[in-house]
């Protein structure tokens, strides 16, 4: 069972972090899905991290999940799902909608003074065009962990195929 949410991680969830990740993620905000043991799976980073712009709003924290999609990636997954992209108009608006909904939990994230940081550092439009862990072209995956994490705790496509196309979801315990 996974349970999605929105909590400042408790001491003993740093320490699951830092031992699945083998450090705690720089900028880490809050926990936003556990499993069914309440470990971690997806830990939420602040839009700015020393003044840079982080990309990836939401960051696996689950060692098995990271490996299965890793050994997915390595398949070359990646690549099918983008040819994918461009042969299913419905896979492709839905994606679409996933980096939209990424976009806007970014900015809904974001303190009134961060928003005003990214204004007077000039990365508006960044923070404005870029969708899922970064990324500006909206027909390509650049990653299935940042797709799967934001999965977990929001609203993505790929993160929706996965389940469906390799039972990704079946892991977590």
């Amino acid at each position: 069972m996974l349970t999605a949410l929105q909590q400042d991680p408790t001491p003993e969830q740093r320490t699951i972090i830092s031992e699945e990740l083998g450090r705690e993620p720089k900028g880490m905000q809050y926990v936003t899905a556990l499993d069914s043991q309440g470990r971690p799976l997806v830990v939420q980073v602040d839009a700015l991290v020393d003044d840079k712009p982080f990309p990836t709003l939401y960051w696996l924290s689950s060692r098995l999940l990271v490996k299965e999609l890793s050994h997915l990636e390595a398949a070359g997954v990646i690549k099918k799902l983008e040819a994918r992209l461009l042969e299913d108009e419905q896979l492709l608006s839905e994606y679409r909608k996933s980096h939209e909904d990424y976009i806007q939990r970014r900015w809904d994230a974001m303190s009134a003074e961060t928003r005003q940081r990214v204004a007077d550092l000039g990365f508006t439009e960044v923070f404005s065009r870029r969708g899922v862990g970064g990324i500006e072209n909206w027909q390509q995956v650049r990653c299935l962990h940042t797709q799967y994490a934001h999965h977990l705790s929001g609203y993505n496509a790929i993160g929706q195929w996965l389940d469906q196309e390799y039972g990704i979801k079946q892991l977590i315990p």
